[in-house]
Parts: C-alpha cells; sequence; structure tokens
C-alpha cells in the first residue's frame, strides 16, 4: 500500500461535497457496515463520446470511503463515457497505491456508487454517436452471457456490457439470484475481467410493477403465470434495446438460446435453438419482430457443453458455474413465502375435492397449486391424484386420476399471430414440455386475437391457466397467447 498516494485523496479529496448540475447521482453503503459513498456525475450531451463534464462525491464513516470517493472523482473527470464504465474496484484501489483487505470494501463501495451513477447518466443524458461494430451484451453474471460476449469480441465488435438490477429482498439469497445487487457485482467484475466497459441499470420498480405485480395479482385469481415472458416481452428486453440505442450499439447481444429467422416480408422472427433440450426461445415469446430485429443470439447454434468448453479455454471462472434454476426474484425462497409477504396471500384453508364433489382433503389456498401438481396435497393412499382444476372463488381444489388431466383442446386468449393460423402445426404449453401437433381452428389471419381454440392432433396433459402457448410453424415460433382458464373445464374435450 502506498501510504502517500492514499493520504493525498484522504487528506484533499477532490471534489469533495461537490454536486454538479443536472447530476445523476449513485450511492451504496449504509448501515450494514456505517459507510456511505455517494458519487454524481453529468456528462457532456453535446460530446459523441458521452464524456464525463463534472463529478463530485461525498461519504461518511471511516476514512478510506472518503479516499476511495476523490479516487472515483479523479479516475472518472474528463473521460469518455465509455472509458468511465471501465473503472472498477481494482481501478479504485490502484488510484490509492493498493488498498488493505480492511480497506478493500471502500473501494468496492465506490465502485457500486459510480456504476449506480452512470446507470442514471446513461438513462438520461447519453447518446452516443452510432457505432456499427460497437454490441451492448446483456451479462448476468453466469457462464451463458460471459461466452456470448466471447463472440461478440471474436467477430471484431466492441462488446459493451450490462447488467439489470431488478429486485431487491433482504430474505433472498441474493447470490442465487441474476438480477440482485450481489449479481450485478459480480457481472460488473466478469464484464471489466474480460477489458468491457460495464453498466449496471436499476429497474426494480420497472420489474416490481411489469413482472411481479402481475405475478401476484394472477397467483390471487387461481392462475399460474410465466413471468420470464412478461420480464423479456415488455421490462428487461426493451430496457436494453434502448440503452443499445443511447450507447450507439447496432445490436443487442443475449446468452440465450435462441435463433432468428427473416421472412420475405422482412419480419424477423424467433427460432428454436440448434440444441432444443436447452432452447429459451419458449421465454422471449412476446419480444416484437422489430425487437427481433435488434437482437443477436451468439449461442443459437451451440450445445451447453460446447458454450462451457468455450469458457473453459478462455481461462473465465465461470465455466464450470452452475446455471441459476429459481425465478430470479425468488432465488431460495419459497413461492408460499413470497406470495404472503409481498402479495398478502397467506394460508386460506378450503377443500380438495374430486368431480363428484366428495371432499378428500383440505389445502391452504388455490394459490399454492397448480393444475398438473401431484405432490404436496396431503392426500394418502389410494391411486395417485393430480389436480385437475381449481376454483378460487369458492376456494376449492378438484383433483382426479393423470388420465383425467388429457384433453384434445386448449384456449387461448391474448393471442398475437405473425403469420396466418393456418400455418400453425404446433404448440408448446410448457417451457420444458415439447411441441404437439395442433390446429388452430377457424384459421384466424395474422394479428391479435381475444381468443383463439388450439385443437390438438393427440390428447395431451392440460396446462394450467396462466401459462404461455408458443404456437410453432415448423421450428419458427409464429404466436403465442395465455391459456384460458376454459382449458381446464372437462377432461378428453
Amino acid at each position: 500500500m502506498n501510504v502517500e498516494m492514499f493520504s493525498q485523496h484522504l487528506l484533499a479529496p477532490q471534489r469533495q461535497a461537490h454536486l454538479p448540475a443536472d447530476a445523476c447521482s449513485g450511492a451504496a453503503g449504509g448501515a450494514a457496515c456505517g459507510d456511505l459513498i455517494r458519487v454524481s456525475v453529468a456528462l457532456d450531451r453535446s460530446s459523441p463520446e458521452g464524456s464525463v463534464l463534472d463529478a463530485g462525491f461525498d461519504a461518511s464513516g471511516c476514512g478510506a470511503a472518503i479516499a476511495a470517493g476523490s479516487a472515483t472523482v479523479a479516475l472518472v473527470q474528463g473521460k469518455p463515457l465509455l472509458d468511465a464504465a471501465r473503472v472498477g474496484a481494482s481501478e479504485i484501489a490502484a488510484e490509492l497505491g493498493g488498498l488493505s483487505p480492511a480497506k478493500q470494501h471502500a473501494a468496492e463501495l465506490a465502485a457500486d456508487a459510480l456504476h449506480r451513477a452512470l446507470g442514471w447518466a446513461l438513462r438520461r443524458q447519453a447518446t452516443l454517436a452510432p457505432a456499427h461494430a460497437r454490441t451492448l451484451v446483456a451479462m448476468s453474471g453466469g457462464v451463458d452471457s460471459a461466452v456470448a460476449a466471447l463472440i461478440v469480441a471474436e467477430r471484431g465488435e466492441q462488446a459493451v456490457a450490462v447488467t439489470l438490477e431488478l429486485w431487491s429482498d433482504p430474505e433472498n439469497d441474493g447470490d442465487r439470484s441474476c438480477c440482485s445487487a450481489q449479481a450485478v457485482r459480480s457481472a460488473r467484475a466478469l464484464a471489466q475481467s474480460m477489458g468491457m466497459a460495464h453498466f449496471s441499470i436499476d429497474l426494480r420498480e420497472e420489474f416490481r410493477a411489469g413482472v411481479v405485480d402481475g405475478w401476484l395479482a394472477d397467483h390471487a385469481a387461481g392462475l399460474t403465470p410465466n413471468p420470464c415472458v412478461r420480464c423479456n416481452g415488455n421490462v428487461r428486453l426493451d430496457a436494453m434495446l434502448e440503452l443499445a440505442g443511447r450507447l450507439g450499439a447496432r445490436k443487442l447481444a443475449t446468452g440465450h438460446y435462441a435463433r432468428t429467422e427473416g421472412g420475405a416480408d422482412g419480419e424477423v422472427l424467433l427460432r428454436i435453438a440448434l440444441d432444443e433440450a436447452k432452447d429459451q426461445s419458449y421465454a422471449l415469446a412476446a419480444l416484437s419482430p422489430n425487437s427481433l430485429a435488434r437482437l443477436s443470439f451468439p449461442l443459437g447454434e451451440l450445445t451447453k457443453p460446447e458454450v462451457r468448453e468455450l469458457a473453459g479455454e478462455a481461462g473465465l471462472e465461470v465455466a464450470r458455474r452452475p446455471d441459476s434454476q429459481d425465478l430470479c426474484f425468488l432465488a431460495g425462497t419459497r413461492s408460499a413465502d413470497f406470495l404472503e409477504r409481498h402479495g398478502g396471500l397467506a394460508r386460506r384453508p378450503g377443500a380438495i375435492v374430486d368431480r363428484e364433489g366428495r371432499t378428500l382433503g383440505e389445502h391452504g389456498g388455490v394459490h399454492t397449486l397448480t393444475v398438473g401438481q401431484r405432490h404436496g396435497l396431503g392426500i394418502g393412499g389410494g391411486e395417485p391424484l393430480y389436480v385437475i382444476s381449481t376454483d378460487p372463488r369458492a376456494n376449492t381444489v378438484t383433483v382426479g386420476p393423470r388420465e383425467q388431466l388429457r384433453t384434445s383442446r386448449v384456449s387461448v386468449r391474448e393471442v398475437t399471430l405473425h403469420r396466418d393460423g393456418g400455418r400453425v402445426d404446433a404448440v408448446k404449453v410448457r417451457y420444458r414440455g415439447g411441441r404437439m401437433p395442433c390446429r388452430v381452428e377457424g384459421e384466424p389471419c395474422a394479428g391479435a386475437h381475444r381468443q383463439v381454440e388450439v385443437r390438438m392432433l393427440e390428447q395431451i396433459e392440460r396446462t394450467a391457466p396462466g401459462q404461455i402457448a408458443c404456437l410453432y410453424a415448423g421450428d419458427v415460433i409464429v404466436g403465442h397467447g395465455t391459456i384460458a382458464r376454459g382449458s381446464d373445464a372437462s377432461p378428453g374435450a
């Protein structure tokens, strides 16, 4: 540790208590550690590089926090936005002559505060000159997005990384989430170790309003929603596409396993990935063709083992990191606990009945069960029973043998068709399910439809209302909608 460099920033801090005009600020720290650092920046709106026109900081707590705030301002003042976005905890520590382990947390807090400020500045003030070879890469901190960035760079493009902070909950395991504050810090370190500028964007309010509130409301109505489709189609990717435009980037690349295909009319649609076992196009189904035209899926032609091999060859520490399994906002929290804490959906006992109305047991609330569920019913003995339907008004759950789940008909509401219904030859009704042969009754034309009926060519097991139905022509998604409650009305229909 160089004491002289540290002392210079501690005893004569640069722009302490300075708030630039039209500032965008970010803060990190607080009660947990006692240190708090706030960094404020203002961009030169006329600069094609979005240079940091002015910067300032304030800090409370230990002396290391003050020194780290001063070092951060010194590093970014006058720098182009992309250069400022390459400044992390290691650069701040180096500006201070190196830090002992006990003081390293101050550099980490300063980096967090800086990147929150830069994120706001990017959204409010930046309009960088277009750069044909620049691509924004969605980084989660996992192996897939890291390899997507590698491939972008190998193509000779300038890769710029962005990570979204979507949810914060002290009851969650932040290390298991792809969108927590911990995940943002991990993704930033990974991106900067790969030589990329990195931005972190706080979309917690938008995510709560656009995804979580709807998820809670659907559960209260006895539905089983798919929040990932809603997030990708209405919140997350649209926000990053807007950021790509502000950064002058031509494309947004993600680590999804999916592909795109341009039609004769120029409209871009989704195709399933080469590795169908890892295909994620179902979760992207709500994206518009206009959005898809600006998206790139570098992993679409790769298998998961190939992706891990590429990461290993590049020396990335995430090469063997396990994939996340939970919904990002659950992250180790039981669904029932989350519903009660954030949606007020407490235990509400009701009857479990068969189709003849005989009471077989008691459930804790229709919002805790889903069509097709077998385990957790608390009904012992006899043949296995499955949830056939739920009735939130009567607060009852109807169960029956597995054959009562079979159906030849699926009602789909709020449907978007990118091609005429006569082109549809298969449907997928579960994220991990397969494509099943079908036809759309009435062969509706392309466009928006309140509801369509899908006739299966062979019986399938009924899917919970609220789930997404993806409609295919071959391996191309040509439409999507939400499975309606009428789909669980009668077996064998």
